[in-house]
């Protein structure tokens, strides 16, 4: 039941302010109140769902998902704001969903049937599948209409602008929407900081500490109160949705790997040059050619560079993106301040993996070192 104009008490009711989204698995119910956004909806599904399948050895993710023209799936983890919906949506790849899957012992398939993107600074020539999906039958929320026209610039928009179409409205989408076991997995992060490399690659133990830590940075918008980037860790990219420990799903995700050779990178969409207010965030053009020489192969064949800090194997070439970039430190014209903002992110990554116990010396081993 979700009821936008009913509100909580905090003081009455112990809640932390006054929307509410409240799960109770065992009677199946899930109330909402408060909320003048539909996201909650689906993501208290997404909650029940993320504490039943493991019992039934499906993975369960909060990811985008695509499909190559020769059968290759890949799949986008990604926290908001870190272009999860919009490089998963690959005008050379069919689209199996841009939000929830399972991995099961057969492959991989949607929860959903549909998509539920971002539309702030929306661009036709950026981002052209969800520009035309915006037609009617499609549901837009919290977009202002100048005209009849949604303007995707007005001042008053927060990150939290939507649209939700089905997923037949993506060109070439996956209808039923299920996939192969992936041969690319892709976490995808927006450092603030602008420390961390554009593209690196990880090893099992690798993705399995950079999955329970799901570090990123919340954007202004995101959140009542973010005013601008701030580092947060949210573990398997989804911690609000995960209500069981983030080691029953990176276990999950370790045996995945490990049974079907899944190569797995960690790209950053956020900033280069320096931090956010000094630097420039990466070109979604670079993203994209990142991406895609990870999906095609092209990472396979190029030579790497191991970076101690964060312990992290970095391509030295990627075709089509300038190479001075790949290297972070590059980019800043201070070096001693990439080293301080370095170690600081570094710092980060090891004092939040505390809060997990007994976790085996290999997937310690693999993480940032202070």
């Amino acid at each position: 039941m979700c009821i936008n104009n009913f509100e909580a008490i905090p003081k009455i009711d112990s809640t932390t302010s006054n929307v509410f989204i409240l799960i109770y698995l065992t009677r199946k119910i899930v109330l909402i109140g408060g909320t003048q956004y539909a996201g909650e909806m689906k993501k208290s599904m997404f909650g029940v769902m993320n504490f039943l399948l493991p019992e039934r050895g499906i993975f369960p993710m909060h990811c985008s998902a695509n499909i190559g023209k020769n059968g290759d799936t890949a799949l986008f983890f990604g926290l908001s704001g870190t272009g999860k919906t919009t490089l998963s949506a690959d005008p050379n790849r069919k689209l199996i969903g841009d939000d929830e899957h399972g991995w099961s012992n057969n492959g991989t398939f949607n929860f959903e049937g549909g998509c539920y993107a971002k539309c702030i600074n929306l661009r036709q020539d950026a981002e052209p599948e969800i520009w035309n999906a915006i037609k009617p039958g499609a549901v837009l929320e919290n977009v202002v209409l100048n005209d009849n026209i949604p303007d995707y610039d007005d001042n008053r928009l927060t990150e939290n602008t939507r649209v939700a179409y089905p997923l037949d409205y993506i060109p070439g989408a996956v209808i039923p929407s299920v996939g192969g076991h992936p041969k690319v997995i892709v976490f995808l992060t927006a450092d603030a900081l602008g420390v961390l490399p554009p593209i690196s690659r990880l090893t099992k133990e690798g993705a399995m500490y950079h999955f329970m830590s799901g570090y990123t940075s919340k954007l202004a918008g995101t959140e009542r109160g973010i005013k601008e980037p701030k580092s947060v860790f949210s573990e398997c990219f989804g911690a609000p949705f995960m209500p069981r420990p983030a080691s029953i799903y990176a276990k999950l995700l370790g045996e995945k790997i490990n049974k079907h050779n899944t190569v797995v990178y960690l790209v950053n969409t956020g900033w280069s040059g320096g931090p956010y207010g000094i630097g420039t965030r990466i070109k979604i053009k670079y993203s994209r050619a990142m991406v895609t020489a990870a999906l095609t192969g092209a990472l396979d064949i190029v030579k790497y560079r191991h970076d101690d800090l964060f312990n992290l194997d970095i391509p030295v070439e990627v075709p089509n993106v300038p190479s001075e970039i790949l290297d972070p430190k590059n980019t800043w014209s201070d070096k001693d301040s990439y080293k301080l903002s370095a170690k600081k992110l570094a710092q980060m990554f090891v004092e939040n993996f505390k809060k997990f116990h007994n976790v085996s010396p290999e997937i310690l081993n693999a993480g940032p070192k202070s």
